[in-house]
C-alpha cells in the first residue's frame, strides 16, 4: 500500500462514524442546557444599559445550531468541505454593542462544537468552570462602576454647595459650565455604583431647579 493510499484511508476513517437520530438529539439537548447556563451567567453579570432578550435567545440558538452542524459534517467528508466553502462567502454584519457580548457568543460556539463532536462531559464541566470563574472575577473587583453624565441647573449661589457635594465622590470631573444671568448649567462626568442615588440629595439643595442623570459609556476612563 502506497503512502497516498494510507493518507486517503486515514482521512476517510475520520469521517466513517454513522449519523444517528439519538446522537443528534443528545448533542442538541447538551447544547441547549449549556446555552441556558450561559444565559444565566450573562444575566447575573450583565452591567450594560439595555438588556436584550433577543441576544440571550441568540446565544442558545447559536450553541444548538453549531452542535447540529458539527454533528452532521463529522460523518461526511463532502459535507465538511462544502460547509467550509459556504461559510467562506458568508459575511456577518450584526453589530455587537458590548465587547463582552462577543466573548459570550464565542462561548456558545465552543459549547456547540464540543457538544457536536460528542464530548458531552467535557462540554458541561468546562462550561460550569468557565461560568464560575467569570462570576468570581466580577465579585472580586473586575466589575467597574457605572459612568454617568450629571446635568444640573441651579442658581449661582447654589453652585458652590453642589460642587462640594460632587467633589466628595470617588471619581468625578467637571465637563462644562455655563452661566446665564443668575442661573448656572453645569455638567459633570461621574462614576458611581448601580444602586447609589445622588439625584435626590442634590435636588433638595436650595436654589437647584433640576437634576438629570444620563448613562454614559466612557471607553478611556475619567
Amino acid at each position: 500500500m502506497s503512502a497516498l493510499d494510507l493518507i486517503r484511508r486515514s482521512i476517510l476513517e475520520e469521517f466513517s462514524t454513522s449519523l444517528s437520530l439519538g446522537s443528534i438529539i443528545l448533542s442538541l439537548i447538551t447544547a441547549f442546557i449549556i446555552g441556558l447556563y450561559i444565559v444565566y451567567i450573562y444575566k447575573k453579570t450583565f452591567a450594560g444599559v439595555h438588556f436584550s432578550k433577543q441576544f440571550t435567545m441568540m446565544i442558545i440558538l447559536v450553541a444548538m445550531v453549531t452542535s447540529l452542524i458539527i454533528r452532521t459534517i463529522s460523518s461526511n467528508l463532502a459535507l465538511s468541505l462544502g460547509l467550509v466553502g459556504a461559510l467562506s462567502i458568508i459575511r456577518f454584519r450584526t453589530a455587537v454593542k458590548e465587547p463582552i457580548d462577543t466573548a459570550f457568543v464565542f462561548w456558545a460556539v465552543s459549547a456547540g462544537i464540543m457538544s457536536g463532536v460528542g464530548v458531552y462531559v467535557v462540554a458541561i464541566l468546562s462550561s460550569i468552570a468557565l461560568g464560575g470563574l467569570f462570576v468570581l472575577s466580577t465579585l472580586i473587583g473586575f466589575k467597574q462602576a457605572n459612568h454617568y453624565l450629571l446635568l444640573i441647573k441651579c442658581d449661582v449661589h447654589a453652585f458652590d454647595v453642589i460642587n462640594r457635594s460632587i467633589q466628595k465622590l470617588k471619581r468625578s470631573k467637571l465637563r462644562s459650565k455655563q452661566i446665564i444671568g443668575s442661573k448656572v448649567d453645569v455638567t459633570y462626568e461621574i462614576a458611581i455604583g448601580a444602586k447609589e442615588d445622588i439625584t435626590q440629595p442634590l435636588s433638595r439643595v436650595e436654589g437647584v431647579d433640576s437634576v438629570s442623570i444620563i448613562t454614559y459609556k466612557d471607553e478611556f476612563g475619567l
